[in-house]
């Protein structure tokens, strides 16, 4: 159960390559980290303490090869990407139950909860409302599927963004919030990793606003249920969009990829995920008779294992959940971010353009 920090790297690379190779910086071990060590099948099934070097998947595609073909395509039976879960006691803190929480991951999609954090940071800081309209650039407008089909010049309401990322999880939507809160999409993803290491969250780096695939971008299945917490508990105004079933947007009506909001009691969000290179991922909040668990799973080996695996952790740990808060407050040190935002246009009668039919996502999976 111990953690091992990302400092610990520095020696792994030493022996990796000599005394030559010199790194500064998260980033940059993450994305050495990333690209050196390739996870064994046999790990699927190992336990808490595994070592980050024998479990960590270097397998991710390109986003343009990816993005061509329709997920049930690209892996067959023999498909285990690396695994890692986590159930914890939000009353009390307490971690009930993990398996390599500590151990390098590709979050998918899960990297949409941090891009929401920060722009419900600046909700709650009134420097933005939820009917403001964010210009949509052409680098959004071509992120890969899964996404709305916005237009370059175009715009989108603060609160439709919101509710395509927590629905069809759109990489369209994710990118105009990155570039109206910070002017780009990489500064963005600073500020991201910036806000995760605030946190605690000392394992994730963050390379893009969306969760498509970069070596780069890494997190655990611990800070992820850190991060889950913390969204519910700094913002529970805004954190109900997660439980949002489905929602219109022009003319469409978008159902959410988290079929456990559907059909498991107590079940309140939060996210999805998926990347060939990750596996099928999910975050999820439950809560029942004043009990509540945050739970994790990544690296499941389709959709159907992942929520049959979430399930069986719900139901499996539930009644081990304290009904009393006792858990110290998650702080935010670092407080409301200072990346400049970039001024939201203002509200248009115009109807917007009509949007074309989205793309078979192979990012997220319904």
């Amino acid at each position: 159960m111990s953690k091992p920090p990302i400092a610990q790297l520095s020696s792994w690379l030493k022996i990796a390559g000599g005394p030559a190779l010199r790194f500064h910086s998260h980033r940059a071990l993450a994305v050495v980290f990333a690209m050196a060590f390739a996870m064994p099948a046999s790990a699927l099934n190992a336990k808490g303490g595994s070592s980050p070097k024998s479990e960590h998947h270097n397998a991710s595609k390109s986003k343009h090869s990816v993005h061509k073909r329709h997920h049930r395509f690209l892996h067959g039976a023999d498909y285990r990407p690396p695994y890692a879960e986590i159930v914890v006691d939000d009353n009390s803190g307490q971690v009930l139950h993990e398996t390599n929480p500590d151990s390098p991951r590709h979050p998918a999609s899960l990297t949409k909860i941090m891009t929401l954090y920060l722009l419900f940071e600046r909700l709650q800081a009134k420097q933005l409302d939820l009917n403001s309209r964010l210009a949509v650039s052409a680098h959004a407008s071509a992120q890969a599927p899964t996404r709305l089909g916005l237009k370059p010049a175009d715009t989108i309401t603060v609160e439709d963004a919101i509710k395509g990322m927590v629905t069809r999880s759109a990489n369209d939507a994710a990118v105009v919030i990155a570039e109206a809160l910070a002017g780009s999409e990489q500064a963005f993803a600073e500020t991201m990793t910036q806000k995760a290491q605030g946190l605690g969250m000392n394992n994730t780096v963050y390379v893009n606003a969306s969760g498509l695939p970069a070596d780069a971008q890494i997190t655990t299945a611990r800070d992820q249920a850190l991060l889950g917490r913390a969204i519910q508990e700094h913002f529970p105004e805004y954190y109900r969009y997660f439980s949002l079933p489905s929602f219109q947007f022009r003319g469409m009506s978008i159902s959410n990829h988290n079929a456990l909001l559907r059909d498991m009691q107590g079940v309140d969000g939060i996210k999805t995920g998926y990347t060939e290179a990750s596996g099928y991922n999910l975050v999820s909040s439950v809560r029942r008779d004043g009990r509540h668990l945050v739970a994790v799973v990544l690296g499941g080996r389709s959709t159907g294992a992942r929520d049959s695996r979430m399930r069986q952790l719900i139901q499996q740990f539930m009644q081990r959940a304290s009904a009393i808060r006792t858990a110290r407050p998650i702080l935010d040190p670092t407080g409301p971010t200072a990346a400049p935002t970039k001024q939201p246009e203002p509200a248009s009668n115009v109807a917007p353009a009509a949007l074309e039919p989205a793309a078979i996502s192979v990012e997220h999976t319904p």
